[in-house]
């Protein structure tokens, strides 16, 4: 059984015998010692020696950003993991002052996000870059397909729901990119994130409709009080926060109620 499977078959045991969350909620601070995103080689006995290369890599990329005086002490923490991603892509413009794309805003997000979850810099900011990566590599074409698949489910679980929805004129307008591109940051709270984010890294990223149908789900009542696709929509951007590890325990159970037991599921 690879690494892989076994942490979803591990995840998917306590869970079954009432200890939800238990495999997540330290997931992404030991994702450097487990390694599913290819930060480290599969030796353990070779992390010391490619950590140090991580901290050298990071130290001249930043000192190189310095050098052209592209940051300062006064950049944002999370625009300097922006301009490193950028640079060491090849794609760093001439002049700090560019807009942005909506890739460095998805970038930004997921950054800020993984702030909260990871104290060190460098950590933080190879975890950024692998997340992301992940997203526009492996998920690259699953990811346009999830606003459709959000439709087919929610209409499984509440047709009346989706009814109104439509109604509204709110499908096509619905916060996608938020949900599906930004895998839910600035919409859920670190601990409810770090929950949804081990399934995404664990290979589903399928995890993130069931969480959007949750959230709809959950605050039914209120998004049939509301008319008109910008009132929903704005809702839906800025949910309460106080129901969060309800709702991702919820879409985990949907998840699994309509696909099984995923391992390696897209």
């Amino acid at each position: 059984m690879t690494e892989d499977s076994q942490r979803n078959f591990r995840s998917v045991y306590y869970e079954k015998v009432g200890f939800r969350g238990v495999e997540e909620k330290k997931s992404l601070e030991i994702l450097l010692k487990d390694d599913c995103l290819g930060i480290l080689p599969p030796h353990h006995e070779s992390h010391a020696q490619v950590m140090m290369y991580r901290k050298e890599q990071y130290s001249d990329v930043l000192h190189a950003l310095e050098v052209i005086r592209f940051i300062s002490d006064a950049t944002p923490q999370v625009e300097v993991y922006l301009y490193m991603h950028r640079l060491e892509s090849g794609k760093l413009p001439r002049n700090p002052s560019f807009a942005l794309e909506p890739e460095d805003e998805v970038f930004l997000a997921i950054a800020k996000a993984m702030e909260e979850m990871v104290e060190d810099s460098i950590d933080c900011y190879w975890l950024t870059r692998c997340f992301v990566n992940q997203l526009n590599n492996k998920y690259r074409d699953f990811l346009p397909q999830l606003p459709k698949a959000f439709e087919q489910y929610l209409n499984l679980e509440d047709s009346r729901l989706l009814r109104h929805l439509k109604t509204s004129s709110a499908v096509s307008k619905l916060p996608y990119d938020l949900w599906f591109k930004r895998c839910f940051a600035g919409c859920l709270p670190e601990s409810s994130l770090q929950r949804v984010w081990d399934k995404v890294i664990s290979g589903s990223c399928k995890i993130l409709v069931f969480v959007a149908v949750e959230i709809l789900l959950t605050f039914k009542i209120k998004v049939m009080a509301l008319n008109g696709a910008e009132k929903i929509t704005k809702f839906l951007e800025n949910i309460p926060q106080d129901s969060s590890d309800a709702i991702v325990s919820k879409a985990i159970d949907l998840w699994h109620k309509h696909c099984g037991t995923p391992v390696h599921s897209a």
